[in-house]
């Protein structure tokens, strides 16, 4: 486990293509490990993926950087709020002395963004701050998404609940169609997936 000196966050996975801009809170101990965005194997974050774009076959975990291609070509993009932090363990709520990433020159890297969606609560809390460093003002017709967080400490939702709120907000940007739970389990039972 690492202790609680100072960690630096992971850089951002951002393309032109970028439509839909999800940003955690800071990588967990795994992720870290790994060096790699959602790197703990509970995480549900590249299943939720995987299942709205079943037609589209996810890379598997040992090759990040095509999962990174991958999302890239879905309209997606990944960042953290926090660039760096001192945090015993993976939890939020040990976050401690966090630097906030600077926004500032992410739109010309990703100039067709359209929104922006926090994962969790804790990457939500700087909503504010992450549109004022994108030079965003309150009304800019850019949304700022609340979606619940894909970590495994976020027992209190189930992947079917948190399928279904992603799929739903990614629907309303084009990048998956119309999100329907039941053609989505229908497909992924077809598919040989194992449902929980």
């Amino acid at each position: 486990m690492l202790s609680a000196g100072r960690l630096v966050g992971l850089p951002p996975v951002v393309g032109s293509g970028t439509r839909v801009l999800v940003l955690g809170s800071f990588p967990g101990v795994a992720s870290l490990a790994a060096q790699q965005y959602y790197g703990h194997p509970q995480n549900h974050f590249w299943r939720i993926l995987a299942a709205l774009w079943p037609q589209h076959p996810l890379p598997g975990r040992d090759q990040y950087a095509a999962r990174c291609d991958w999302l890239l070509a879905r309209g997606l993009g990944l960042w953290d709020v926090y660039a760096a932090c001192e945090r015993e363990g993976s939890l939020d709520t040990s976050i401690r002395n966090a630097q906030v990433n600077d926004f500032a020159g992410l739109h010309a890297r990703a100039p067709g963004l359209a929104a922006i969606a926090h994962n969790g609560g804790e990457s939500f809390r700087h909503a504010k701050a992450v549109r004022a460093s994108l030079g965003l003002k309150a009304d800019a017709p850019m949304p700022s998404l609340r979606l619940p967080s894909t970590s495994p400490a976020n027992a209190s939702w189930s992947f079917e609940k948190k399928l279904h709120a992603w799929g739903e907000a990614l629907a309303t940007f084009g990048l998956v169609k119309r999100f329907d739970p039941q053609e989505n389990r229908r497909h992924r039972t077809a598919r040989g997936e194992r449902l929980r």
